[in-house]
C-alpha cells in the first residue's frame, strides 16, 4: 500500500500512478513505477494531481520546485496516459 499525495488516502501500489523526480530536477509520470529518482505516488485523476500540486504536496514530496506549467504538462500527460489505456 501507499499514499496519495493528493487526497491522502491508502490505495494498493498498482491503482496509483509514481511521480518522479529525475537527477536534474525534471518531474515526470513514471507508469512503470521502475524509474530510478525520489518518487511520490498519486491516483491516476486529475483532481488528486491538481490538489497535489495546489497544496505543493509534490514539490515538498520529490523536494524540486514545480510550477503551474509543469503541473500542467502532468495533468495532460495522465489525461493522455489514461485514454491510451481505455
Amino acid at each position: 500500500e501507499r499514499t496519495c499525495i493528493g487526497c491522502r488516502s491508502r490505495a494498493p501500489k498498482a491503482e496509483l500512478v509514481r511521480l518522479t523526480r529525475s537527477a536534474g530536477a525534471e518531474i515526470a509520470l513514471d507508469p512503470s513505477g521502475r524509474a530510478p529518482g525520489r518518487g511520490a505516488y498519486v491516483h491516476p485523476t486529475e483532481a488528486c494531481i491538481a490538489r497535489a500540486a495546489r497544496s505543493h504536496a509534490i514539490a515538498r514530496a520529490l523536494r524540486a520546485p514545480l510550477g503551474q506549467v509543469e503541473a500542467g504538462r502532468l495533468i495532460a500527460e495522465l489525461t493522455s496516459m489514461t485514454e491510451a489505456k481505455a
